[in-house]
């Protein structure tokens, strides 16, 4: 029965990936276009760090994609500095981009670069993350945010049995950077399914600390979050008030959460690791799945969304229709930017191997420890 249920599982998340990479009735077609249709055009790519997985993953991605559509590529990282970032910007423009794909480090900062881009003739899209404040972002490609947080949310929901009526269960709650549009959504997310539990006492948050503000980590980064893990346990924990859960929003967090737990002993059979959430499917944190010590990760498919935004590219490149799918969500103060989701799904260590190396993901050899 669990095998048939693994099956049922893989074969659905695979024709949810079929569907997020298929084009729309005006967008280009991703497998036929010809591989010279980008010939001497130039795409910038700013992605944020190459410190964390995921970003060198999706640089990747999209380089190799783009290049094998004939599009020259200038790849930048920003090393997590949003100056940086503003001058590999300027530098691209100056280079004669015509279109430039950013994942912004702060989504708020990056106005009068793309006010710059605009004067230029030069579209841009927001990748993964919403760039704010600005009337010159023409599209954004992402996955569908809010629903991250609602998978994280429903995991915690199904394991502690909570729609049973099962508890009380004492949690603590993470949310990311505060300048990173998505950190919101995640958090929302989460708590769409979470807070009715706060409310009604199955869930306990004993530190008291919940709202996003408080419980926000600048710059999604693992010491923080291995710091302020280790607070709590010291000042709530420390006298044997059992931790069942912790809603991390990401993988980054969760391997500093992961290291404050070691480090307070929990990993045995009298002091078991917490239900803990992430996101990216980062390798360690497979790694830390299959180890007991992360229960689940959100997994979305840089593969997918790379593919989104060629398509995407080429459409606006050969003065096509670019293929969105929401008009209506993703407002960033100025005005709603047009959008691509993509759907992202959990992973946990009863279907990692269908999700990630099935597909070809991770190898093997990627997940030896």
């Amino acid at each position: 029965m669990k095998k048939l249920i693994i099956f049922i599982l893989a074969a659905a998340i695979m024709v949810s990936i079929a569907a997020c990479g298929s084009a729309t009735k005006d967008s280009a077609n991703p497998s036929s276009g010809s591989s010279d249709n980008g010939k001497d055009v130039l795409i910038g790519v700013s992605m944020p760090t190459q410190s964390l997985q995921r970003w060198n993953q999706d640089g990747a991605n999209l380089k190799a994609q783009l290049e094998a559509k004939g599009y020259k590529v200038d790849l930048q990282y920003a090393n997590n500095d949003v100056n940086t970032q503003i001058q590999q910007i300027e530098n691209m423009i100056l280079k004669g981009s015509k279109v430039l794909v950013i994942a912004a480090i702060d989504g708020s900062a990056l106005t009068d670069v793309l006010k710059k881009a605009a004067d230029n003739g030069i579209k841009v899209i927001a990748y993964d993350r919403l760039i704010m404040q600005s009337e010159h972002v023409d599209y954004y490609a992402t996955f569908d945010n809010f629903k991250v947080g609602v998978i994280q949310g429903q995991y915690i929901e199904e394991k502690l049995g909570l729609k049973e009526g099962k508890g009380p269960y004492n949690i603590e709650i993470f949310a990311g950077s505060p300048d990173d549009n998505n950190a919101t959504f995640f958090h929302n997310g989460a708590m769409s399914v979470l807070k009715p539990y706060i409310d009604n006492g199955q869930l306990v948050v004993v530190s008291g600390q919940k709202d996003f503000v408080t419980v926000a980590i600048q710059g999604w980064d693992s010491a923080k979050a291995q710091a302020r893990m280790d607070n709590l346990i010291t000042a709530y924990y420390a006298d044997g008030t059992k931790l069942d859960a912790v809603l991390s929003p990401n993988d980054s967090l969760a391997i500093g959460i992961i290291a404050s737990l070691k480090n307070a002993g929990y990993g045995t059979a009298d002091k078991p690791y917490p239900i803990l959430t992430g996101q990216d499917c980062d390798k360690p944190n497979v790694i830390a799945m299959i180890n007991g010590q992360q229960s689940m990760s959100v997994f979305k498919d840089t593969r997918v969304l790379a593919s989104k935004v060629v398509e995407m590219i080429e459409a606006i490149t050969q003065g096509k229709e670019v293929p969105v799918n929401d008009t209506k969500t993703y407002h960033n103060g100025v005005k709603v930017v047009p959008s691509y989701l993509c759907d992202p799904v959990y992973v946990d260590v009863n279907n990692y191997k269908e999700i990630l190396l099935d597909s070809g993901y991770y190898t093997e050899d990627d997940l030896k420890q």
